[in-house]
């Protein structure tokens, strides 16, 4: 029953933003650019869950991801009127909710695999473990740095708002700094919660 509630209160939350996202984006190619990987994550999600059940912990961090992503979408990531805000107020050079989205992108993915990874019994707790899923975060800010290029390629300036460099000639390395630093981030914040919950399983 509690996982039933839990389940349904997460659901409800994505179906709302997701609604939200799609009223009036800022344009429709860019909104499906951003908002596919949800669109592709939910039926993997809900395919295996019955067989490979994560910790609520994760389905909680990958809802806060999806949301960063249809936020995203529907305003674009140098849109975002809060960020726009910040970067009025504060007389900053850029907005930064793409920044948020980057370390959003290290952040979740590291506590995925370092669910999977301890799980199927793949890498013991350590040192290693820590090592090999930073590896894995930045060669997935890596494959993405790739689909924005390709995507640029492919659509001509459409993808611009998709790209959303901002004038900045580093910001793919920016980018997959940033993811990095989320890797390391949310395995020295929360490996002790994650910890717990999977023991619960």
């Amino acid at each position: 029953m509690q996982n039933r509630t839990f389940f349904t209160g997460l659901f409800f939350i994505l179906a709302v933003v997701f609604v939200w996202s799609a009223v009036k984006p800022h344009d429709y190619f860019t909104w499906v650019l951003e908002v596919l990987p949800v669109v592709i994550a939910l039926p993997v999600l809900l395919a295996t869950y019955k067989s490979f059940p994560l910790t609520r912990l994760i389905y909680g961090l990958i809802l806060a991801h999806a949301i960063i992503l249809m936020v995203g979408g529907h305003y674009t990531y140098a849109e975002v009127p809060a960020f726009n805000w910040l970067r009025d107020t504060f007389d900053l050079s850029r907005n930064y909710y793409d920044r948020v989205g980057h370390l959003a992108q290290g952040f979740i993915p590291a506590m995925i695999a370092r669910e999977i990874l301890i799980r199927k019994n793949v890498v013991k707790r350590g040192a290693w473990l820590f090592f090999i899923v930073c590896c894995i975060c930045l060669s997935i800010s890596a494959v993405y740095e790739f689909v924005e290029w390709w995507v640029a390629v492919g659509s001509g300036t459409a993808a611009e708002a998709f790209l959303g460099t901002q004038g900045d000639v580093w910001d793919t390395q920016w980018d997959m700094f940033i993811a990095l630093m989320g890797a390391i981030v949310a395995q020295l914040l929360m490996r002790k919660w994650h910890d717990k919950q999977l023991m619960k399983m």
